[in-house]
């Protein structure tokens, strides 16, 4: 149900009468419930639309004519409600968090909403048949699809969850329906990759181009796992293999169906892929191809970028996780064979918050950060600037994952001049030859 908080003038909304404080319950006699009702019916034309009346005096429904995409001219007051995962996976990242961190952190959402929305991953594993019904009809897509595998008695396993194995009719039904999947699996060594990695892809290549792509993404294993499901880490080896096999079941299929992440190109020691072969990017907040991208957008910054001297020299600290430091050690040299008067280097940051097996800089903390800095400085080198990277901190918000602000962190190293990266290659670039 959607609570009206705000009727505009001269809007559609105002001549039919709506106030402050009615409720919307139904769209065209479906029960309204919450603001995606709202904003697909927004894109027709006409549509019958229940209001309970604020003052109790019952329901009315309501003919709305209007032209496509014209709004109503309504507010809602915010739900704050999501619907949260009700799995107990093997491999769940939260459960491997410590104590006393932001709140919002230990949220474990499996909200379809916030799939199309935000492109958040959902096991659909708390979805009843309405819910899949409610999705088609909506034409809620693309959705961001946690699979891992499509054995349904291994994932039942996997997920801890009676329901998990429901998920082969629900991708057919949800392809049947025509809605766009960008799908996972998150890999257990020696449980859903494999043989059983195989199967899953090509039981969901039988939608492809409905079931777009597949991400194969390893377990992030932190040091806090004591008493959990034994997951051990992946080497040089594994990754190898991994990647072998994606090789093999892409030409198989002929498309770029299976994306390994960054992660196991680290670890095989090998070749990033070009920036071709992820398409739209559309996985690259699963970790699946930001390193490609991260290239390719400096590689034509440094092409754009013309030889000069700085009129003020300066040393430039970038800091980085441990599975990036080669890439971006490799963009700061370039920099300095163009740039004079600039010595950029990079200060790999090891993660001690949540053990040295978590390599990515996106889980960096402040903490971790601000000690590696205060290290370098008392080994007597100095710097003039130092780089960080926009994805250590929370969206839309400086703040790290252990709670530190930006401003804590300059108080705590005592140095202000940290200029933020939230252009990948092109911004790196840019700070690099900026004489601010």
């Amino acid at each position: 149900m959607l609570k009206i908080t705000k009727v505009k003038r001269n809007s559609i909304a105002k001549s039919l009468g709506l106030e402050i404080g009615d409720i919307i319950t139904a769209f065209n006699g479906h029960p309204c419930e919450d603001e995606l009702d709202y904003l697909y019916y927004m894109e027709t034309d006409g549509f019958s639309m229940t209001v309970r009346d604020k003052r109790g005096a019952g329901e009315t429904t309501v003919e709305v004519e209007k032209d496509e995409g014209e709004e109503l001219g309504l507010e809602f007051e915010k739900n704050a409600c999501i619907r949260t995962c009700h799995n107990r996976c093997v491999f769940c990242f939260v459960d491997q968090m410590p104590k006393g961190m932001r709140e919002s952190l230990y949220v474990k959402d499996d909200d379809y909403g916030m799939s199309f929305s935000c492109g958040n991953f959902v096991t659909l594993t708390n979805l009843s048949d309405e819910g899949l019904e409610r999705i088609i009809r909506l034409r809620l897509s693309p959705l961001y699809i946690s699979v891992h595998t499509m054995n349904p008695q291994l994932r039942v396993k996997l997920l801890r969850n009676r329901h998990a194995g429901k998920i082969v009719e629900q991708i057919k039904r949800l392809a049947d329906g025509g809605i766009k999947m960008h799908c996972q699996a998150v890999l257990v060594p020696s449980e859903n990759d494999g043989a059983e990695l195989e199967y899953t892809a090509r039981e969901l290549f039988k939608y492809y181009p409905t079931v777009v792509d597949v991400a194969c993404v390893p377990t992030g294993i932190t040091k806090y796992r004591e008493g959990l499901y034994p997951i051990p880490d992946v080497d040089k080896k594994y990754s190898e293999k991994l990647l072998d096999t994606v090789d093999k079941l892409n030409a198989e299929f002929g498309v770029n169906f299976l994306l390994p992440a960054d992660e196991y190109f680290v670890k095989a020691g090998r070749p990033f892929k070009d920036a071709a072969f992820y398409g739209e990017f559309e996985q690259i907040e699963n970790g699946i191809g930001m390193t490609a991208k991260f290239l390719s957008e400096a590689e034509t910054a440094l092409g754009e970028l013309q030889a000069f001297a700085l009129k003020n020299p300066k040393k430039s600290l970038i800091v980085s996780g441990v599975s990036a430091a080669e890439i971006n050690r490799g963009i700061a040299e370039k920099c300095n064979a163009k740039i004079k008067g600039l010595q950029a280097k990079v200060l790999p940051v090891v993660n001690e918050f949540f053990g040295e097996t978590v390599t990515c800089t996106g889980l960096l903390t402040g903490e971790d950060i601000a000690k590696v800095i205060e290290n370098y400085r008392a080994q007597g080198k100095e710097f003039d600037e130092v780089v960080l990277p926009a994805n250590t901190m929370k969206e839309f918000e400086e703040v790290f994952l252990c709670g530190m602000t930006l401003d804590e962190l300059k108080e705590k190293i005592k140095f202000t001049n940290i200029k933020i990266n939230r252009e990948g290659g092109y911004g790196l670039v840019e700070i690099l030859s900026s004489e601010k």
